[in-house]
């Protein structure tokens, strides 16, 4: 089954709750701990794969060759962060198409102007409603041509925005849902009480993120005001800088006993095992499969991770 369908089979029942992820590793560990799709993360992205802030900074073949490797390293559905399209509707039509051909489910596609930025910091700029509708138009066109469950998010940043409003926000977020998009993602909702108007005046399925100026919510909230999708884009992102912090001033400090004290620490982990993680049983498999039986004698009296012989 195409991952597109996944998706969409998922949005039936909902609040989904997808974190997100900034690479293929940290993907696959979502994966592993039994999340049923992911995010990949604009914010986490450009931070690390460029070391920059989400400022608009990241190319779309940047952004579009990290949501490949992350597709392709995972069995479950990504939805990835497309900023703006990177362009006009022209430029939103590639978009579409590239981002189809990596192998992500869906992706959100912002109404902000060029240059833009993380939805949570200040100084962000919107395009006139006219040309944001018509991205989306083009978006749909695409899709409808090339994955028809291929899922498009409209987003807009309109509440944050210089000059911007909630009403606002919701009106543009309903013009972008009759222009064809899924679902409606307004960003930066500052209290229960304008994710509920959101939630009740929006036309369409909501996806929603729950980060920065925006209100935590659970499961239950999520219920009651109908939420279909909810994203933690950045949780992931902040455990690992802590835990590379820690381990880094602990190493710094003690040198090789911190790194000794660590591998015998993650020694019971579930992922403990880092090769088979990685998928070196899996490759003794294919190995198994396709190659002649004298290449496997490679692994015979050498040192080193052993691979489950299959």
């Amino acid at each position: 089954m195409r991952s597109t369908t996944k998706l969409r089979q998922l949005l039936t029942s909902t609040p989904l709750v997808v974190p997100g992820c900034y690479d293929a590793m940290s993907a696959k560990v979502l994966e592993r701990a039994g999340f049923p799709a992911v995010y990949m993360t604009g914010y986490g992205t450009s931070l690390a794969l460029l070391g920059l802030p989400d400022a608009g900074l990241a190319t779309m073949s940047e952004m579009h060759l990290n949501a490949r490797y992350i597709a392709n390293a995972v069995g479950v559905p990504v939805i990835a962060d497309a900023d703006n399209g990177y362009g006009n509707a022209i430029n939103v039509m590639r978009t579409v198409r590239e981002y189809i051909q990596t192998g992500v489910a869906g992706i959100h596609i912002e109404d902000q102007a060029i240059p833009k930025r993380c939805g949570h910091v200040a100084g962000r700029r919107v395009i006139p409603i006219e040309e944001a509708v018509g991205k989306y138009r083009a978006a749909a066109a695409v899709r409808r041509d090339l994955d028809p469950d291929f899922v498009v998010i409209a987003r807009t940043d309109a509440r944050g925005a210089h000059g911007g409003s909630l009403d606002e926000a919701i009106r543009r977020a309903n013009a972008y849902l009759e222009a064809g998009a899924d679902l409606a993602f307004v960003e930066g909702p500052t209290s229960l009480e304008e994710v509920g108007r959101v939630c009740r005046e929006v036309r369409g399925p909501i996806f929603y993120n729950q980060t920065g100026v925006s209100p935590r919510l659970t499961p239950d909230q999520m219920k009651e005001l109908g939420i279909a999708v909810t994203i933690l884009p950045g949780a992931m992102l902040r455990v690992a800088l802590q835990a590379i912090w820690d381990f880094a001033t602990a190493l710094r400090k003690d040198g090789p006993a911190a790194e000794a004290r660590f591998t015998e620490q993650f020694r019971n982990h579930p992922l403990g095992d880092l090769h088979t993680f990685a998928g070196f049983d899996q490759i003794r498999a294919w190995e198994s499969a396709y190659l002649p039986a004298e290449e496997l004698e490679k692994y015979e009296g050498s040192v080193g991770h052993q691979p489950t012989r299959r």
